[in-house]
């Protein structure tokens, strides 16, 4: 059997702190114009979290969104979410919101704690944490796609599928799919990726194996983990690995210490993007198509987005 060949690391970055929405306290890991050619197809990766309500609790009110995906994964807390066609609700921790916004839709964010009420509902003892902990993900959408429908998709955690695998490492498979198992979100044919939450316990390697020509990126979240080609390198915690698109295999190792990573596997979609605030399109024609619509009260084309 032949060997596989490890990929590559060709692009490093490191988060900054921002403020967005109406005052959320962040870390942009990538996102814009000179980011997007590099992770084709995710435009954008946030990673929000503080104990501290006042830095998240103004959160992301009444917005635009058109021509992309985004995924939002919860680890802590709560949000409350709604669009302007009336659908409305709440993902807790380890739920995820993925909204196609398509041709154009409104919605709002609101990162909250956790409350008595909601702890007993997922019979929690721990006290009441204050903390709001997540991700935001936004995926592009090919030029055919970008007008499409809208569709609302909550995830719940507890039917995202889990692999163990023999070491102790355990794999959630958000979309995507790994070792036979499909994840959460089935690819429809929009946008084809992956999203894999991974623990690694002390001592072991993980190896996933992307469609070839795909994009590869990994964010750590927790942990010291490493990589051994061409030669060994640590990575640090909350920055993100792009890979080759060449050679076969994404591996990971850990030694003394746990680690905990997101790994992100798409079709590079490989069309212009022309980008201004929360519209991603191709052209600038388009870009100004659309803040014309909002001025006109044009911008939601569909009024019965899909909410599934």
């Amino acid at each position: 059997m032949e060997t596989l060949k490890e990929k590559v690391i060709t692009n490093t970055f490191l988060p900054r702190d921002t403020i967005d929405g109406a005052g959320v306290r962040l870390k942009r890991v990538f996102g814009g114009h000179y980011t997007a050619p590099v992770t084709d197809p995710f435009l954008l990766l946030d990673h929000f979290g503080s104990d501290k309500p006042e830095e998240y609790l103004a959160g992301f009110p009444w917005h635009p969104h058109r021509g992309i995906e985004t995924v939002t994964y919860l680890l802590e807390g709560k949000v409350l979410h709604e669009d302007s066609e009336g659908h409305k609700g709440t993902i807790y921790p380890n739920d995820l919101q993925w909204m196609t916004a398509g041709s154009g839709i409104f919605h709002q964010e609101m990162p909250r704690p956790l409350d008595q009420k909601d702890t007993r509902e997922m019979l929690k003892n721990v006290g009441l944490p204050t903390s709001s902990v997540g991700f935001q993900l936004w995926v592009n959408l090919p030029s055919s796609q970008k007008m499409k429908v809208p569709v609302y998709r909550d995830i719940k955690g507890q039917t995202t599928p889990v692999v163990k695998l023999g070491d102790g490492t355990s794999v959630k498979i958000i979309a995507g799919e790994f070792q036979g198992t499909e994840g959460s979100f089935a690819n429809t044919g929009i946008t084809d990726i992956a999203y894999l939450d991974v623990v690694m316990v002390p001592e072991s390697e993980f190896t996933y194996i992307p469609r070839k020509g795909y994009t590869s990126i990994i964010y750590v979240v927790g942990g010291s983990p490493s990589v051994g080609y061409p030669e060994p390198m640590q990575l640090r915690q909350n920055a993100a690995y792009v890979f080759s698109r060449e050679r076969d295999a994404v591996k990971i190792r850990t030694e003394d210490d746990k680690a905990r990573f997101i790994l992100l596997s798409g079709r590079p979609i490989e069309e212009p993007v022309y980008w201004y605030g929360p519209i991603v399109m191709n052209t600038r024609e388009q870009i100004e198509e659309a803040y014309r619509d909002l001025q006109n009260g044009t911008f939601v084309r569909e009024k019965e987005p899909v909410f599934l």
